[in-house]
């Protein structure tokens, strides 16, 4: 077995926000795997509580935080909590995020006529500033120590055109320009120990939107079909497919790589269609 220091990532320490999620789980649990201690950040007990007992059972280290990442006052006191538990904060996943009903533009539906602002509102806040306001808070500390890693999560939607989902295009877009501007903002002022970058996938099929993409039979609707049809690998994603791009990005692997994004998106983002 031959050991490669540029993927050690032993004793470090990681905030993963939407950690209870279908794929920020298991970039926790991959990790955890490769002795990073983490922090799993959800707002539901049962599944941050879950994926905490998973990790510790395979023989990792973790523990639950509850904390709306909307809400500053919840992150300074989970910032203190992974501080006085570990002693440092070496890693943040922004995973938190996703859709809401509203925000969706439904094929009968006029954006002009029936979406409504507070929706689109509602869509940016989660994925926006829900990355932003942690980025501040767990980034302190990050620059305090004058070092660590951040990692945004994007989405296919940032760049390509995908019907229904405005809010959350736009929220997506602007993850991908503010992980540029952090990542310069962070290497002139506090040097190069300090990297941000992104992580956009493709297509995953999350409790979110399996009812958009597959049928109750597990068969493919449309829209699912659609985005087979454009995926030149011809398949979803696996959620544990995020793993090998989170450990790169977070080790000294990448250590020259900053303000990236990453497609993990099975050649759709490559592909014209024709």
């Amino acid at each position: 077995m031959i050991f490669d220091p540029l993927f050690d990532l032993q004793g470090k320490v990681a905030v993963v926000t939407g950690g209870s999620g279908v794929l920020c789980s298991q970039m926790s649990k991959a990790l955890a795997a490769r002795g990073v201690k983490v922090a799993v950040l959800g707002r539901s007990p049962e599944k941050t509580q879950a994926v905490v007992d998973e990790i510790i059972k395979t023989g990792g280290q973790a523990i639950p935080i509850l904390a709306d990442v909307l809400n500053r006052d919840a992150l300074e006191a989970a910032n203190e909590t992974v501080l006085s538990t570990w002693g440092q904060i070496d890693i943040l996943v922004n995973g938190a995020g996703g859709n809401v009903p509203g925000g969706v533009v439904a094929p009968s539906e006029s954006f002009f006529v029936d979406h409504r602002i507070e929706h689109f509102q509602e869509v940016l806040n989660i994925n926006l500033h829900g990355s932003v306001l942690p980025s501040m808070v767990f980034g302190r500390s990050m620059a305090q120590q004058k070092s660590g890693v951040i990692i945004n999560i994007s989405s296919m939607t940032a760049t390509r055109a995908i019907t229904r989902v405005a809010g959350y295009a736009a929220a997506k877009a602007a993850i991908e320009a503010f992980t540029r501007w952090l990542a310069v903002e962070t290497a002139l002022k506090l040097g190069a120990n300090i990297r941000v970058n992104a992580i956009a996938p493709g297509f995953f099929i999350t409790e979110q939107n399996r009812s958009l993409l597959t049928n109750p039979d597990g068969s493919y609707t449309e829209r699912g079909n659609a985005v087979i049809r454009n995926t030149p690998m011809g398949r979803f994603g696996s959620p544990d497919e995020l793993a090998g791009a989170c450990i790169w990005l977070c080790s000294d692997a990448s250590r020259f790589v900053t303000g990236a994004v990453i497609p993990v998106d099975g050649g759709f983002s490559s592909w014209s269609g024709g």
